[in-house]
């Protein structure tokens, strides 16, 4: 397994880092949407050079070889991102000593940059394996596979392949199985609830930090923020489905 090393305590909570290094782990790039939607373009750039990536305050980036299937991946050349299968890579932030002081997954380096919160609360694989699976699957009224899916038949896939919940097809149903619960008490798994056109018209599987992810019409399967001026208005309340 190939490690990634970054000189330098890597500070994710810097913008600049933050949009750099995602792209470099995933093999994605941050795009600007409104509502600061978070949602990345698929990159397919290969690697055509040996030159490690340096930013500002010395921060370098330096990917290691080999990868599983015994390709070599090195840095990436000027204007080239590097692609690296989320799953198969190791993130090893190390001081100027060479001393390794934080390991995590990439696919935990990715969400946590994206959801600006500490990569230790990224723990639950099965659940982010499932979201990286369908990220970006287009929104389709009444669709339920990788061809589109709307919101809630996203969210019922992922409460019965994550949680082995099963949940009612369309939103007002899924709202009618839950205890409500307030913004502050919301954890990881909780259902979210939103008046997009009405009524309950649209959900989503709250994350943490106040983001959650969703299908949403405009960009797809993708996570947002319940403080985004869209949803803030639109939130109507969480949901903890009942216990049996």
């Amino acid at each position: 397994m190939s490690y990634i090393r970054v000189n330098t305590i890597l500070r994710m909570k810097h913008l600049f880092v933050v949009a750099v290094a995602t792209g470099i782990f995933s093999g994605t790039s941050i795009k600007a949407k409104a509502q600061t939607n978070v949602n990345l373009e698929r990159l397919n750039g290969q690697s055509k050079s040996n030159k490690s990536l340096k930013f500002i305050n010395s921060i370098e980036i330096t990917p290691d070889r080999v990868a599983s299937n015994g390709d070599t991946y090195t840095g990436a050349g000027e204007g080239m991102p590097l692609t690296l299968p989320v799953k198969e890579y190791k993130a090893v932030a190390t001081a100027a000593n060479n001393t390794s002081i934080e390991q995590c997954s990439a696919l935990q380096f990715k969400y946590a940059v994206m959801m600006d919160i500490e990569v230790e609360m990224i723990a639950n694989f099965p659940l982010y394996n499932f979201i990286e699976d369908w990220w970006a699957t287009r929104y389709r009224y009444g669709g339920s596979d990788k061809s589109g899916i709307d919101c809630s038949a996203f969210t019922g896939k992922l409460a019965q392949e994550v949680y082995h919940i099963n949940l009612p097809r369309t939103a007002r149903e899924q709202f009618q199985v839950c205890d409500m619960v307030a913004n502050e008490d919301l954890q990881e798994g909780d259902l979210v609830f939103f008046n997009t056109r009405g009524g309950i018209s649209h959900v989503g599987l709250y994350l943490g930090n106040n983001y959650f992810v969703h299908s949403s019409t405009s960009g797809g399967v993708t996570i947002s923020s319940l403080t985004d001026d869209y949803y803030s208005k639109k939130f109507l309340s969480g949901g903890r489905v009942k216990k049996p």
